[in-house]
């Protein structure tokens, strides 16, 4: 305890606090941008979908397409991150939110006349919004690894959390967007003028994090790699004091130089877990709540005003168990977190599947998605990514990462894109879907999933070591890893 007290008192907290806010704004963007789809997509259907006669699966798909972006970014986001930098990745990421936010509000730019709905529109909007879904998934890859690269381990739990707070805020605040440009006006006003404004609004958040980027520091970890190492120790220097940032400098320097950087030098089981946290994050159907919010509500008997405002309740809620997630991940570590999500995701999900079943519309519907929502913000929401921003080795985070969330889009796509087509069905069947990945989310943790609580980046690096039979010592008795 009383070392943790030196620890902290030696660093720079302010600092780290900046740097940690600044980097957050890539989550908000992220939320933002994902969730504007929400207010919109009845607006969009409307306009581009049902005016020219397409079907529900177009519907599905053009709601889905920014999640083909959000693939892309992310398999690439290794590519970035390692070759360019974290830093410069995430200014990337901001000019394409920039982007995609005045493409996606003004479709016909230079190509379209407005107010002539054709399938060139369409595809110019899709493309749009993939452009934005790129940005989304280098964002969504790199935001947790720079904010875990630059914070000391005694924090990184709390502060990787915070980006997920920011996702879970930038969708609220775009919640609230929505229905103040929806509240009080006509449907034809909202479908060919208010559903350009809300993808409109973007911009000013997504300009704001491009310009505050370039006041702060690449992160440590990439520098040493790249052999800044006098750039690289200042910074450890500024964040930890002196003295902890030569023992950190010396298990960076250690890890990157011991180990090949191949995607599988520390072997299979450590790429295997953060694909399946991944895919588990997405499978539980988190996002489907998200993007479809209005609607659930509407078919449970809301008015399209009321749908809004009980969406907004609901990001309220979000953020309330994103607080609760925040204030105990590096108190109660991160696999009991998971697991009391899990089951709390299972009871929400199988209680709707029961209410569906049965034709039951009311206030017990609304209770039991709050309980699946809270469940999952105060555990796989920000706990996934606060895993995979420390779970990988140095040498390979990036690439590792990049795959993670490759697999977490392609995930997402996958299941926000057949809810329309799996609630015609059977809506009973479609939420007991999801409860039964919830129950193999719980299992899945409970028997593979590492604690990582107080751990630093480099003594995960050797927890991976060891298992693959490549254990990183201090350099006199190095084994370089056999790859």
């Amino acid at each position: 305890m009383i070392q943790n007290e030196k620890e902290t008192a030696q660093q720079n907290l302010p600092y780290i606090a900046g740097i940690t806010l600044i980097a957050t704004l890539g989550g908000l963007l992220f939320g933002y941008d994902t969730a504007v789809i929400s207010g919109a997509e009845k607006s969009v259907q409307n306009y581009l979908i049902s005016s020219q006669g397409l079907s529900t699966w177009v519907h599905g798909a053009t709601i889905s397409s920014a999640l083909i972006g959000c693939i892309i970014g992310g398999a690439i986001s290794g590519v970035f991150a390692s070759g360019i930098g974290r830093k410069k990745t995430l200014i990337l990421a901001a000019f394409l939110f920039f982007l995609s936010a005045l493409g996606s509000g003004y479709p016909e730019f230079l190509f379209f006349e407005e107010s002539e709905p054709t399938m060139g529109l369409l595809y110019m909007f899709n493309f749009y919004r993939i452009i934005g879904g790129i940005g989304v998934g280098l964002a969504s890859a790199v935001c947790p690894v720079y904010i875990g690269e630059i914070a000391p381990a005694n924090m990184r739990g709390r502060l990787v959390s915070l980006n997920q707070f920011a996702i879970i805020f930038g969708m609220l605040v775009v919640y609230f967007v929505n229905w103040g440009i929806a509240s009080g006006q006509s449907v034809e006003w909202i479908d060919t003028v208010g559903w350009r404004m809300m993808f409109l609004s973007e911009a000013i958040p997504a300009g704001l994090f491009g310009v505050l980027l370039f006041f702060v520091p690449e992160t440590p970890r990439y520098l040493s790699m790249v052999n800044r190492d006098e750039e690289a120790m200042k910074i450890l220097t500024k964040v930890n004091g002196a003295a902890q940032a030569r023992e950190i400098f010396a298990d960076i320097k250690n890890t990157v130089e011991h180990h090949s950087g191949k995607l599988l030098s520390y072997g299979k089981t450590v790429i295997v877990i953060g694909i399946l946290l991944s895919v588990f994050q997405q499978f539980v159907g988190i996002n489907v709540a998200l993007y479809y919010a209005p609607r659930i509500f509407e078919s449970m008997g809301a008015g399209k005003d009321a749908s809004m405002l009980q969406t907004v309740v609901m990001g309220v809620i979000n953020v309330i168990f994103t607080v609760v997630a925040i204030l105990t991940v590096d108190r109660w570590g991160r696999k009991p977190l998971l697991m009391v999500g899990s089951v709390g995701m299972a009871i929400g999900m199988f209680a709707i599947s029961g209410l569906a079943y049965y034709e039951v519309i009311g206030i017990s519907t609304l209770v039991f998605i709050i309980l699946y929502t809270a469940s999952f913000m105060m555990s796989w929401g920000p706990i996934c990514w606060v895993l995979i921003s420390e779970i990988f080795p140095n040498k390979i985070r990036g690439k590792a990462v990049a795959v993670a969330v490759a697999a977490q889009w392609a995930a997402n796509y996958f299941i926000s894109s057949t809810y329309p087509s799996m609630m015609e069905y059977s809506g009973a069947f479609t939420y007991g879907f999801y409860g039964v990945m919830s129950v193999l989310s719980l299992l899945f943790v409970w028997k593979m999933v590492p604690e990582t609580k107080g751990k630093t980046l480099e003594e995960m690096e050797k927890l991976w070591g060891t298992k693959a039979g490549t254990v990183t010592e201090r350099p006199a008795t190095a084994t370089r890893a056999k790859v």
